[in-house]
């Protein structure tokens, strides 16, 4: 997104170990990593996989150039040695994971970074960074589709969020089931619906909300959405209606009482003739906002602040693990930690998801070696979560750009309606399946 090098956005202690590992001789250990997060936020049922895209996309600048290795140089981060390393620097090991759009749960390995110690440790912050919180906006984003039924919802949060994270929740939001952006970047970007009219400042800049309404439909044609509440609500739809007919796209209410309010506009709007105008409500809603108005004549929704906050849980918890080195021998050996309340499971990963009269029952984790693993017959019927995004260095492109966003937007409906109802509960509760851990 910006002009800086990704390799940089990371915390100083990657480069140190670097450092301190070219200089003992175990950074060019062979080593896999593993993200996944010990639990869901308090009473959800389930997360959503999103970031993996913009992971991918960091990953082909994942490189310094002389001004990076002239900081690094000048502050005495790393040794001189380790500059010459850096100055190569490109990934060159392999990555596997949950696709975008899928649930997680858990100790769901989400993604598996293998490759020397000296490449993969650097990714760590990145990686984590982007998981974190593309996950808990996409996450809360499904929250609120599964809230407003059929309705389209709308990502308006590009205000109340860092300019950078507005793009990336824009690109999450619809991998989350969102239809839409108001962030031109982000449409721009990733090819997403662009949409938005007009605000209460450009009603008030004219002279009366007439000539506003007037003015709004002469650049952008009766199909446009009018904002309504800038004065009175019973006023402007009346108004609104005179100036564009019945054949009027649409009108926006931004506060208030939004079931009631909703009420009053569709019934005055059917007494008017526009009975095929559309009513979009935004103001501050979250998918509890989402479900009180399931019975209110609203047609899509606009969400802004809980959106991009991931509604009270920005983060998914998410940590980068090392679960399996080579030993000073060469061979490969499991390693995990053992503090208490943050023990991980040692050893790579497969895993499985098994269903029961075609709804999800487990989500299975297996742990083992690479020989392990490649002999491991999972019983009939299991799904395979496991997608390789680079192998090897060489990133597998299906998996970035437009494509790979409405791939991932399509998965995750289908993948949430395959998990039991209760998931779709916003009661807070245990996650929808259990895992269960095999350690080969």
């Amino acid at each position: 997104m910006m002009d800086h090098s990704p390799a940089l956005m990371t915390d100083m202690y990657e480069y140190t170990m670097l450092d301190a590992c070219l200089q003992d001789g175990t950074a060019n250990r062979k080593c896999v990593f593993e993200v996944y997060t010990r639990h869901l936020p308090a009473g959800r049922r389930y997360g959503v996989v999103a970031g993996t895209g913009r992971i991918l996309d960091a990953l082909e600048n994942f490189h310094l150039d002389d001004e990076d290795l002239r900081f690094l140089a000048d502050r005495k981060v790393v040794s001189r040695q380790t500059i010459k390393w850096l100055e190569n620097l490109h990934f060159s090991g392999s990555i596997k994971g949950y696709r975008e759009g899928e649930m997680f749960f858990p100790n769901s390995p989400i993604l598996q970074v293998e490759g020397t110690f000296g490449e993969c440790t650097l990714l760590e912050t990145l990686v984590l960074s982007i998981l974190n919180y593309d996950s808990a906006v996409a996450s809360a984003a499904s929250r609120m589709v599964s809230a407003a039924k059929d309705r389209p919802c709308m990502d308006m949060g590009g205000r109340r969020t860092n300019e950078w994270s507005a793009v990336a929740a824009a690109r999450a939001a619809v991998i989350g089931g969102f239809q839409g952006t108001a962030n031109l970047l982000a449409a721009q970007m990733y090819g997403l619906k662009a949409i938005g009219t007009a605000a209460h400042c450009f009603t008030l800049v004219h002279d009366d909300e007439r000539s506003a309404f007037a003015s709004q439909i002469a650049a952008l044609g009766k199909n446009t959405t009018l904002l309504v509440d800038t004065y009175n609500i019973e006023e402007a739809v009346k108004t609104a209606v005179e100036v564009a007919g019945p054949e009027l796209g649409g009108v926006r209410i931004d506060s208030g009482d939004l079931a009631s309010l909703a009420q009053r506009v569709r019934n005055q709007l059917d007494a008017l003739g526009a009975t095929n105008t559309r009513i979009t409500v935004t103001n501050d809603l979250d998918e509890y906002a989402l479900a009180a108005l399931q019975s209110a004549p609203v047609d899509s929704y606009g969400v802004g602040t809980m959106l991009v906050t991931g509604s009270g849980a920005p983060t998914c918890a998410m940590v980068y693990k090392l679960t399996e080195r080579e030993g000073a021998d060469g061979e490969m050996q499991p390693v995990a930690k053992k503090s208490k309340d943050k023990a991980s499971v040692p050893g790579r990963k497969l895993a499985y998801r098994s269903y029961e009269y075609g709804l999800a029952d487990v989500e299975h984790v297996i742990s083992g070696s690479e020989e392990q693993l490649a002999a491991y017959q999972p019983a009939e019927g299991w799904k395979d979560l496991l997608v390789d995004y680079v192998d090897h260095g060489e990133i597998d492109s299906q998996y970035q750009g437009h494509d790979a966003i409405t791939a991932a937007h399509e998965y995750r409906a289908k993948a949430l309606s395959e998990l039991p109802i209760t998931a779709q509960s916003l009661m807070k509760g245990e996650p929808a399946i259990s895992t269960d851990i095999t350690v080969l």
